[in-house]
């Protein structure tokens, strides 16, 4: 069982260049054509869900930092964050059918897939969240 999560974390690390791809539509309009800013940022989007969905795909037993481990071990730090998080997935989700249900094309209707593809990258983040949580308690009153 620790071969196949040790393959996933490596998988994980995929983030990081979908992240930077990301990163790169989002400032490519600036040096560009301002008039695809809506396209490149709803590849931008695109791009920060697939890095977001890949990140879930590491060790949930494993915290990265002790910013968030003291964010898990705290059961009222953990809640408010999952709410957030929560909301946050929420509204990129609605919005992202908002717009691509929209029937005339602007600006918003242009970001509607990337919204999705964020909300949808997110739930699976939240889903590794709350793994975690759950381990770092369990790790801290045993």
């Amino acid at each position: 069982m620790d071969r196949y999560r040790n393959i996933f974390n490596r998988i994980s690390y995929l983030q990081y260049p979908f992240m930077l791809i990301g990163l790169f539509y989002c400032y490519r309009p600036f040096f560009t054509d301002l008039s695809t800013l809506f396209v490149e940022m709803n590849k931008a989007l695109v791009f920060m869900g697939l890095g977001i969905s890949f990140s879930t795909l590491q060790d949930t037993q494993k915290v990265q930092n002790n910013f968030s481990k003291r964010i898990y071990q705290n059961p009222r730090s953990t809640k408010i964050f999952v709410l957030v998080m929560s909301g946050m997935i929420l509204f990129f989700c609605i919005a992202g059918l908002i717009g691509l249900f929209m029937s005339e094309k602007n600006a918003f209707s242009e970001l509607a897939f990337g919204l999705i593809s964020v909300g949808i990258g997110m739930i699976g983040m939240l889903k590794a969240a709350i793994e975690m949580a759950d381990h770092q308690q369990k790790q801290m009153n045993s």
